[in-house]
């Protein structure tokens, strides 16, 4: 058994602590808002207070937050975790984040004699409630090896990708992947529609075939039905796709697809769809093309 504090309990975080607490792990969970522990409560863990309350005596803090300053917030603040865990914890960042803020991150913990790996996560929230995420994972390889049992509790492909950044830079990649596979299957549903076909049907041999892919399988179903409920919010898509934009300059590799899928997640998020699941990049298709939006 770890002793584990789990800070963000959000989408993805609150199942992610509940398989945690489910393998048998001590798991205290913080979130600024309070009920959502309940769920990790019932698996048996508990609600911790405070920041301070959850990281005490804690082997391992995970670290589950949207963006880059709430990482940087959650550890480095007068009453964070770099002033209040013990010398020698395992520090886990679950978050996507600029890699170059995990690098920081990283040396800071390190100075200061934590261990740090940045593990961020793919698979939306079926892949947090199925214990079935993909995770990159980058840090020491002595650390990965030490957080295995863990990542193998919350995840089904689980890869140590190389030094502290690495995970995250993975991570960027793979959202660039997804929001163009998204953008796709959108302009293709809208094109198939338009012509009368039964869009169901297409969809379902479409799969079948190369054109098949986990965001199709996964999507097409939102897209169908125009319910757009967030499994993961367009607002941090939009999040992501400028860190892939600005890692991309700074690497001085072009990524004219990757940037032209940005605009278009920025567009539809200037409509007002930054809350719903990224699978709403179908409406801002329907708006191109003329059309009324659910």
């Amino acid at each position: 058994m770890t002793n584990i504090a789990f800070i963000g309990l959000g989408i993805m975080g609150n199942p992610m602590a509940v398989h945690l607490a489910t393998a048998g792990h001590a798991v205290a969970g913080f979130d600024r808002s309070p009920e959502r522990a309940a769920a990790l409560i019932e698996a048996g863990g508990r609600a911790a207070t405070s920041l301070a309350d959850a990281v005490k005596g804690a082997d391992v803090i995970c670290v589950m937050v949207p963006d880059s300053p709430d990482v940087e917030q959650v550890l480095n603040a007068d009453d964070g975790v770099f002033q209040l865990a013990e010398t020698g914890t395992l520090i886990i960042d679950f978050s996507s984040i600029r890699p170059d803020v995990t690098q920081q991150l990283a040396e800071q913990a390190r100075a200061l004699g934590f261990r740090m790996l940045d593990a961020p996560v793919s698979g939306g929230e079926a892949g947090a409630k199925n214990a079935a995420l993909s995770i990159m994972v980058g840090g020491e390889a002595d650390d990965f090896a030490i957080a295995k049992p863990l990542f193998d509790a919350i995840g089904k492909t689980v890869v140590h990708v190389g030094p502290s950044g690495s995970g995250q830079t993975v991570k960027a990649a793979n959202q660039l992947i997804v929001a163009a596979n998204i953008q796709a299957v959108a302009e293709a549903v809208i094109f198939l529609e338009a012509y009368g076909v039964d869009t169901k049907a297409a969809l379902e041999v479409l799969g079948g075939g190369l054109a098949g892919s986990a965001v199709l399988n996964q999507k097409k179903e939102n897209m169908l039905s125009r319910s757009f409920q967030p499994g993961f919010r367009i607002d941090l898509h939009h999040k992501d796709m400028g860190i892939v934009t600005a890692a991309a300059r700074e690497a001085g590799v072009a990524v004219p697809l990757g940037a032209l899928v940005a605009q278009l997640v920025a567009s539809a998020r200037a409509n007002g769809d930054g809350g719903l699941d990224h699978s709403a990049l179908l409406r801002g298709v329907e708006r191109l093309s003329g059309k009324a939006t659910a």
